[in-house]
């Protein structure tokens, strides 16, 4: 009987953590400068500030679930660090894209692409082993 060792994803989990923290604190000022305690106030910057929240909030958990389902199931370590990697500059490159005006939309979807791609990768890798291994 295998057993996995869990220890890739868990730092690159941790990793994204402390950026998710960071897009909080950046609403949070956002609000506070605008005096804006709920909502977005019609307020641009604070408008974006939470877009890269929310869009880090939906994509980044079932990243990270996948890619432990992939570590669980002893996937290569590299592809596993490599995914993780990927996933971690996509959504530092998505963040900044849509946190700038004027947004420089070429980190935006360069962020969207490699996202699309870490959960497509894992979602095939996954599908393939549970019905091929």
């Amino acid at each position: 009987m295998m057993t996995a060792t869990v220890h890739i994803v868990p730092a690159y989990a941790g990793a994204l953590a402390l950026l998710f923290i960071c897009l909080s604190i950046l609403v949070v000022k956002q609000r506070r400068f605008h005096r804006v305690p709920i909502g977005d106030g019609h307020k641009p910057s604070l408008k974006r500030a939470i877009a890269v929240h929310n869009n880090f909030a939906q994509y980044v958990p079932m990243a990270l679930l996948l890619l432990l389902m992939m570590e669980l199931s002893l996937a290569p370590s590299y592809l596993v660090h490599a995914l993780c990697v990927v996933l971690v500059i996509a959504r530092c490159a998505h963040a900044y894209g849509v946190s700038q005006d004027p947004e420089p939309f070429k980190y935006r979807k360069y962020g969207m692409i490699s996202t699309f791609g870490v959960l497509a990768l894992a979602a095939f890798y996954l599908i393939y082993t549970a019905l091929f291994a």
